[in-house]
């Protein structure tokens, strides 16, 4: 069956997807989304993933750091962004644990004194007085042409803060400005979220990754959606739809070509369209797969690799802890860092780099229902029940194949949920809740899982390589696409997802700025 031309055709309806579909559309552009799963947002979704219970998890992608409140404003988005009063909290050694508490300074220090970090109180103050001022500088760029690296450095205007974050890799930085190991792990975790690498190495990819994750609406604060990551995606379907586009679920596309023809599956029959323009909402590396292993540029790509698994609880209650002068409240109000010293973060690089699975796997816990019951039915929220996600570094993708996904599924599993109970006073599987078939309610996904689910590849959660949120000097912006940095070797395709420049996390960036190269070039 073949389909009229459009303006625009957009491979992939998650959310980048969306926010292309809804900009374009509001321009007067006819544009048609293609999404292969039964519903559009891909992997910032919200999901009854139990059977029988009533509780809204956000399955996969969990917060907001760096959607701009300009794209909230423009498109019209109806959507609640909850900030956490509680930082993080991290376990020590002896028992005491590491307690950033972001509406009481004093009580930081006071928790810095209690694990033998009082020095680092200081650093840890100016270090991200730093990194704020780094936001301020770049993160109102991210809507606009690229800058080249020259321009980015002189915007910053501080060259001793370029080096330390952009020149240098981060392991350098951080051993240089904190003493504690407990304090240089709790920096060090964002540059290694969904980056498989090590803090010294000189690729400088935690230094990109930790960039991402401090510079989100010039401030770096990762909030809790009200109503789940699927409140996020509903908000941009709704503006998309509002606005013009149409957008067909259960399309599974199966080839492109480089003048714009698409053909996809949908209800079991085969057909094609046509776009002036395709937007490419899936990694570089699927895309060459859709155009038949491309050629040129894309030859040279190498198929990404996440490193991650995602576990997903439900509690009939909050933990206990080791560490009694915290409550439960305070520590899984934020980020609950797990076996993540800078010593642990490095031995467990070195096991995973070796192909075994961390002795003890770093982690980091989010509890959403502490900040938004609304997740939980009234029932549940009443009862005390609440929500846990999991988020486990260092488990590559390279341990798994078709034939072992399931051992290896279980195998990680158990190493997450060991390393939680390390730092905990009760074991946890004894606060599972059971759906109504009688499973505990615990959800583990790896990476070939998501590979499986969501059309990542290697299981990779940004789709690639993350890359400066600027260009070198030398390289070409003679177009729109190369300056908004979408481009890929063929002109009519653009990369609208993760895998643009600026992409990676649920910013919306990709898609803003594909629709934006699209309609600077009209």
């Amino acid at each position: 069956m073949s389909e009229t031309r459009h303006d625009v055709v957009i491979i992939g309806g998650g959310h980048n997807g969306l926010v292309a579909a809804a900009y374009l559309a509001q321009a007067g552009r006819s544009v048609l989304v293609l999404e292969r799963e039964p519903q559009v947002g891909g992997a910032a979704i919200s999901a009854d993933a139990f059977p029988g219970i009533d509780a809204r998890l956000s399955r996969y992608s969990y917060l907001v750091s760096l959607l701009p409140t300009r794209i909230i404003r423009e498109l019209g988005l109806d959507i609640e962004l909850a900030r956490r009063r509680y930082s993080s909290y991290t376990p020590g050694p002896t028992g005491a644990g590491l307690l950033v508490d972001q509406g009481d300074p004093e009580a930081t220090r006071a928790s810095f004194e209690r694990i033998g970090a009082a020095a680092d109180f200081d650093a840890w103050s100016s270090f991200y007085d730093d990194t704020a001022r780094l936001a301020r500088a770049v993160f109102p760029t991210v809507c606009e042409p690229l800058l080249t690296r020259s321009e980015a450095k002189r915007l910053v205007g501080d060259d001793a803060l370029w080096t330390a974050l952009v020149e240098q890799p981060l392991g350098d930085t951080i051993t240089n400005r904190f003493a504690n190991d407990l304090v240089r792990g709790v920096v060090a975790t964002d540059g290694l979220i969904g980056t498989f690498t090590g803090l010294d190495d000189s690729s400088l990819d935690a230094n990109r990754c930790f960039l991402y994750h401090v510079i989100g609406n010039e401030t770096g604060d990762w909030d809790v959606p009200i109503g789940g990551m699927g409140a996020v995606t509903g908000a941009l379907e709704r503006a998309a739809r509002e606005a013009g586009a149409r957008l067909e679920v259960g399309a599974e596309v199966t080839s492109a070509t480089p003048d714009g023809a698409v053909e996809y599956r949908q209800n079991g029959r085969l057909k094609t369209t046509n776009g002036a323009a395709l937007l490419a909402n899936v990694a570089p590396w699927v895309l060459r797969g859709l155009l038949g292993g491309g050629g040129g540029a894309s030859a040279d790509l190498v198929k990404p690799e996440g490193a991650q698994v995602k576990v997903n609880l439900l509690l009939t209650r909050l933990p206990h802890l080791v560490d009694a002068s915290v409550s439960p409240e305070a520590a899984f109000g934020g980020t609950f860092h797990i076996n993540e010293s800078y010593k642990q973060l490095q031995t467990a690089y070195d096991q995973a780099l070796s192909g075994e699975i961390p002795e003890l796997v770093p982690c980091e816990v989010y509890c959403h229902s502490l900040t938004d019951p609304s997740i939980l039915s009234p029932e549940l929220a009443q009862a005390g029940a609440h929500t846990l996600t999991v988020f486990a570094l260092h488990t590559p993708n390279r341990a798994l194949t078709e034939a072992n996904n399931d051992q290896m599924r279980a195998q990680l599993q158990a190493a997450v949920l060991c390393s939680l109970n390390s730092v905990l006073a009760e074991p946890i599987e004894a606060l599972l809740m059971t759906d109504v078939a009688g499973h505990p309610c615990l959800e583990t996904k790896t990476t070939l899982d998501l590979e499986h689910a969501l059309n990542l590849p290697g299981g990779n959660i940004f789709h690639g390589a993350l890359s400066w949120p600027f260009l070198e000097d030398d390289e070409p912006q003679a177009t729109p696409a190369e300056r908004w940095g979408v481009a890929t070797e063929h002109p009519r395709i653009l990369i609208c997802g993760a895998g643009a420049r600026r992409g990676g996390g649920v910013s919306g960036l990709g898609g803003h700025n594909a629709a934006m190269a699209l309609l600077e070039g009209a």
